[in-house]
């Protein structure tokens, strides 16, 4: 298993012989205006520029959107992907969306397991934030508030977890007890909203993953990206050096990790 992040959520990963590329979010640097229910929305983002040229990151078997969020899912990402390649989301709502875009082959991931190239993907739900804090604000913004994780097995690889936008949360426990990942991939900037709640993972909750799964390799992904992180990727080296937690592994973007 090979698993390149790219920036931000957009990772690639080669499973079971098989290349998945994970929430293409492929504008260039400064593109886009901060969000203005963040933190820090003065700040244009993306923050950097992608670390390969797009086609390179286009080279893929399928994609999977975990949700279309505008920073999961952009307009360069939809003219640069051929309208035939396989695309798998979380809801009729998600698929619909990427239909009217031109796509021709999208398919809603099952929480009971969807199979594609003897590789099984099942939807894992998240909690994009607390969800009686979140999903008003998100409906108020005519924003969706639900996310997906998806788990990743097959019979000559390790079962591979990505959390997707989450805290930390019932949901996501109950996902590692089930599945007993071996690798976990965790969106982990901390991105903050304006009434100081949080949409994805801090260091709190990367030790609650640890605590529940103790022996899994954790990565950490979504990092130094977005206008609304908190949480940077040196922040999480310090972390993991004071407390030695060898098995949290913290890619630059470009950076491949063989498993």
């Amino acid at each position: 298993m090979k698993i390149t992040q790219i920036r931000n959520a957009t990772i690639i990963i080669n499973f079971n012989n098989t290349k998945f590329l994970i929430d293409p979010w492929l504008m260039p640097k400064d593109y886009m205006e901060g969000f203005d229910s963040g933190v820090n929305s003065n700040i244009r983002q993306p923050r950097v520029e992608l670390p390969f040229e797009i086609k390179k990151i286009i080279d893929v078997d399928a994609v999977i959107i975990t949700h279309i969020h505008p920073d999961h899912w952009d307009e360069f990402a939809q003219n640069a992907l051929d309208k035939n390649i396989k695309i798998f989301v979380q809801s009729e709502y998600d698929k619909q969306y990427i239909l009217s875009k031109g796509f021709l082959d999208v398919e809603i991931l099952s929480f009971e397991g969807t199979k594609y190239n003897n590789t099984t993907l099942y939807k894992t739900p998240t909690q994009h934030g607390k969800r009686e804090i979140i999903k008003p604000l998100c409906e108020s913004v005519n924003m969706p508030y639900d996310a997906m994780g998806v788990i990743f097995k097959a019979q000559n690889e390790k079962t591979l977890y990505i959390a997707g936008d989450t805290i930390w949360c019932e949901e996501v426990k109950t996902t590692l007890n089930k599945y007993n990942p071996d690798i976990i991939i965790l969106n982990a900037c901390a991105a903050t909203v304006l009434n100081g709640e949080r949409l994805i993972m801090n260091i709190d909750d990367i030790k609650e993953v640890i605590k529940c799964v103790p022996k899994a390799a954790i990565i950490a992904s979504h990092m130094d990206t977005v206008s609304h992180l908190t949480l940077t990727r040196e922040d999480l080296k310090k972390y993991k050096k004071e407390y030695n937690v060898e098995n949290l592994l913290i890619p630059d973007d470009g950076q491949t990790i063989i498993l």
